[in-house]
């Protein structure tokens, strides 16, 4: 894992696939999930290498001042070579940008090496903005849990290891009878919340009824992606409230 170390403000991120419009597609998918801008888009492992190169001397491919990338979302089927075989490549030439796999490559030969090449996540197309925006707030994650220097202790190697798969719930994650659309309503209104929220509070803010949400909260909380706290008042049982982890 080689978690690259950018400049602060938004994460930077190279968009490489053969198909001009399916490039556009996921670079409009990153450019609608929060802390992420697309830095460019590349075509065939050639371009991406440029790229890569001019950002490592502080031009982009026009040659103006700033360009950086922390992550690359690589197709593995380019027409001049794999995109395994370029994370190889860039490895050796020493680039530690980040890679999340981006492709139709779905045998386990090619997943198993992706793994160990240093490819932080594996997203199989076709998937849908939800299932991208899964794997780019858990890079986020991951790049919150690593800041800062000194010692880790257990708790804090476990968030670190478990940050790639906790960043939000998918339609393939939820139970049956569960929407993926009201998770991510209820996700939504906990992102945008400046503290913890009772479920009531949940509840009105997500126009969905007081039951449902506390149903979701629970799931969430169940798998990590919410925490539950309590406040305790004069009289009575504690009240829960839900914030996103």
């Amino acid at each position: 894992m080689t978690l690259g170390t950018g400049p602060g403000g938004p994460l930077e991120v190279l968009v490489v696939d053969d198909d001009v419009r399916v490039a556009r597609v996921n670079a409009a998918y990153v450019g609608k999930v929060a802390g992420f801008r697309v830095a460019g888009q590349a075509h065939t492992a050639a371009e991406a290498l440029a790229f890569l190169e001019d950002a490592r001397g502080g031009q982009d491919a026009r040659g103006a001042q700033g360009a950086h990338v922390d992550l690359v979302l690589l197709d593995h089927y380019l027409p001049d070579e794999t995109g395994l075989s370029l994370v190889r490549r860039l490895r050796q030439l020493g680039h530690h940008t980040d890679i999340i796999m981006v492709t139709a490559a779905r045998d386990i030969a090619t997943v198993q090496a992706a793994m160990r090449h240093g490819a932080l996540q594996y997203l199989v197309k076709p998937f849908t903005f939800a299932g991208l925006r899964a794997k780019l707030e858990g890079y986020a994650a991951l790049r919150r849990a690593l800041e800062g220097d000194g010692e880790a202790g257990q708790d804090q190697v476990d968030r670190i290891f478990g940050a790639l798969g906790g960043a939000s719930a998918g339609p393939a994650e939820l139970p049956k009878g569960h929407s993926a659309l009201t998770a991510d309503l209820v996700r939504e209104v906990l992102r945008g919340a400046e503290g913890p929220l009772s479920a009531q509070e949940v509840a009105e803010r997500s126009s969905l009824s007081r039951q449902t949400a506390q149903r979701y909260l629970k799931l969430l909380e169940r798998t990590g992606r919410v925490r539950l706290s309590l406040k305790y008042g004069e009289t009575g049982r504690p009240e829960h409230r839900y914030d996103w982890v």
